[in-house]
C-alpha cells in the first residue's frame, strides 16, 4: 500500500551527516516523527541508505509515512572507490578529505530535492550550513540537529568565545571553562585540534556555528532530567529555541522487546547468561576509533589484570595484520579461563547492554553510546579519543558522577594517532576495579546510574518531558504550516 502525503499533513525532511554517530540518531528521530503522524523523508546516498533501509521499509509497511530519497555520491569525481560514502571509511587524512569534499558536492542535488519535495520544515545536521539559506528561500523553519550533549555545546561555545586556553604555560596545564554552572577544568591538549591550532577547518566550523543562531531552533538527542542546567544555559546563551527529544534510540527500540528482530549469533548471549547479575564489563570504542596495536595489547592486559569478566567488541583489521595473532591467542586464553568474551567487528549493543549480567561499560564517550549505557542504568569507564568526547567525559565524571576516567590526555583524530599506547594497562585495570568494585564509591556510582536509567525510560513515555517536547514541537510546526497556507491563500485571493 502506497502512503501518499496528504495535502494537510506535515512533511519534514531529515538531512543526516554521513557518519554513524550523526546519522543513526537522526534516522531514529525521523522514525519517531513518522510514528506520530508526520510525513518524514530522509535524504541520503545509496550506500548509506543500505545501512538503515530495512527498518524504514518495515515502518512504512506498518503504515507510517516515512521514506528515503537518494542523491548520488560523486565518488569518481573526488577519486574514491564506488560505494565509499561515509566518514567511517576514512582511514587516512587524505581519504577523509575526499569523503568530506564529496559530501560538500551533494549540495546542488539536495537543493533540487528541497524544491521538488516542498517540505514544511528541514531538520538538518550541523554540517550542512548552507541549508539555513535553503529554508529561508522556501519560507520554512530550519531545525539544527545537534547529535551530542548540551554540556559539550555550552563548553565548546565558552571556549570559542573566551579562549581561556591561550597564553598558558603549557598545553598540559589545567584551566577552568568560564561561565558553566560547575567548575570544570580541562587542558588545551584535550581540546579539539582545530581549537588548539586554528586552520581552514576552524573557519568552516565557525561558519557552521554562525548558522546555528540563525536557525528556527535546535533539536537535541538529550532529556531534561539529564542536562537541565545546561539546557537552560544553552537556550539563554544562543537565544534560540531548543527541544530535548531523547534518548531517541530508546524511543524507537522500546517496542522491539528483548529478542528484537535480530537473528544474532548467540555465543555471547549464552556466555552472558552464565554470569552473575552486574558482574560483566562491556567494552566498545564506537564505529570511528582505530586503536594502535600497542594500545590493544595494553587493553587486553588491563582487562585481564582487573580480575573482572568482560565482553569486548574488537574491530578486525586486515588479514595480514600482525596484531590479529596476539588477539586470537588472547581470545583463546579468555575462552579457557571463561573470564572474557571477544565479539569481532559488530555487536548488537542495545541487546547486550540490557542483559542483567552487564554491570558497567568502557566507552569512548560518544554521545550515542553514553545515552544507550545510561538508558540501561550503567556507570562508565571514560576513555575519550577525539572531537567533543573529552567534554562528555567531564560531564559523566564530574557533573553526573557516574564515570571513572581512564586517564586519556590528548584529543587526536583517529587518522592521526601514532603507534604508541596512550593509556597503560595498570590505569585500565585500576579504573575497571573502581567501576566494578564493591566499596561505597562504586556502589554510589551504580545507584546514580540506575536512577538516571529510570529517568531516561520515563522521559519518552506519554507525559514524560521528551514526549511532551516532541508533541509541542509537532504542534508548533503544524501551526506554522497552517499560517503559511492561510497567507498563501490570501495572496492568491488578492491577486484574483
Amino acid at each position: 500500500m502506497k502512503i501518499e502525503s496528504q495535502p494537510h499533513q506535515l512533511h519534514v525532511i531529515f538531512l543526516p551527516h554521513l557518519t554513524p554517530g550523526h546519522m543513526n540518531p537522526m534516522v531514529d528521530t525521523a522514525r519517531i516523527f513518522a510514528k506520530h503522524g508526520v510525513s518524514a523523508t530522509i535524504i541520503t546516498t545509496p550506500a548509506n541508505a543500505l545501512t538503515f533501509q530495512k527498518v524504514i521499509d518495515s515502518d512504512f509497511s506498518s503504515g507510517y509515512p516515512i521514506r528515503t530519497s537518494l542523491v548520488q555520491f560523486p565518488a569518481a569525481q573526488v577519486g574514491l572507490p564506488e560505494g565509499v560514502e561515509n566518514i567511517k571509511a576514512g582511514t587516512s587524512l587524505e581519504m577523509l578529505g575526499k569523503i568530506s569534499h564529496g559530501i560538500i558536492m551533494l549540495k546542488d542535488q539536495i537543493e533540487l530535492l528541497f524544491q521538488d519535495l516542498q517540505p514544511d520544515c528541514i531538520v538538518t545536521d550541523m554540517f550542512y550550513p548552507w541549508t539555513v539559506e535553503s529554508a529561508a528561500r522556501l519560507g520554512i523553519p530550519r531545525l539544527y540537529y545537534y547529535s551530542s550533549s548540551y554540556f559539550s555545546s555550552c563548553a565548546a561555545h565558552s571556549i570559542r568565545k573566551h579562549k581561556p586556553h591561550e597564553g598558558l604555560v603549557s598545553d598540559a596545564q589545567k584551566f577552568s571553562i568560564p561561565g558553566l554552572p560547575h567548575n570544570i577544568e580541562i587542558t588545551a591538549l584535550q581540546l579539539e585540534e582545530w581549537v588548539r591550532t586554528e586552520d581552514e577547518f576552524t573557519d568552516y566550523l565557525n561558519a557552521i556555528y554562525e548558522t546555528e543562531s540563525r536557525s528556527y531552533g535546535t533539536l537535541y538527542n538529550s532529556f531534561h532530567e539529564l542536562e537541565s542546567d545546561y539546557e537552560q544555559l544553552y537556550k539563554s546563551t544562543m537565544g534560540i529555541k531548543a527541544w530535548s527529544i531523547g534518548p531517541v534510540s530508546a524511543w524507537v527500540n522500546k517496542e522491539r522487546g528483548q529478542n528484537g528482530d535480530l537473528a544474532v549469533e548467540s555465543g555471547w548471549l549464552n556466555w552472558l547468561n552464565s554470569k552473575q547479575d552486574s558482574s560483566v564489563l562491556y567494552v566498545s570504542f564506537g564505529s570511528l576509533t582505530r586503536l594502535t596495536q600497542a594500545q590493544i595489547v595494553e587493553i587486553a592486559h588491563g582487562l585481564e589484570n582487573s580480575g573482572h569478566d568482560f565482553i569486548w567488541v574488537v574491530r578486525k583489521k586486515g588479514e595480514d595484520d600482525e596484531g590479529e595473532s596476539f588477539l586470537l591467542d588472547f581470545e583463546q586464553r579468555m575462552n579457557e579461563s571463561n573470564k572474557g568474551y571477544i565479539i569481532w567487528n559488530w555487536a548488537p549493543q542495545l541487546l547486550i547492554l540490557d542483559n542483567p549480567a552487564i554491570g558497567g561499560v568502557v566507552t569512548h564517550c560518544g554521545w550515542n553510546s553514553i545515552l544507550e549505557s545510561l538508558n540501561a542504568g550503567l556507570p562508565m569507564v571514560t576513555w575519550p579519543m577525539f572531537a567533543e568526547q573529552f567534554y562528555n567525559e567531564k560531564f559523566l565524571a564530574e557533573v553526573l558522577e557516574i564515570g571513572v576516567p581512564v586517564g586519556s590526555k590528548k584529543n587526536k583524530l583517529w587518522t592521526t594517532a601514532g603507534e604508541d599506547a596512550e593509556v597503560r594497562r595498570e590505569d585500565i585495570a585500576k579504573a575497571v576495579a573502581l567501576l566494578m568494585g564493591s566499596d561505597e564509591e562504586s556502589r554510589e556510582m551504580r545507584r546514580k546510574a540506575r536512577k538516571l536509567g529510570d529517568a531516561s525510560k520515563k522521559t519518552i513515555e506519554e507525559g514524560g518531558s521528551s514526549y511532551k517536547n516532541l508533541m509541542q514541537l509537532i504542534d508548533e510546526l503544524k501551526s506554522l504550516k497552517a499560517s503559511r497556507v492561510l497567507e498563501k491563500n490570501e495572496i492568491n485571493e488578492n491577486e484574483d
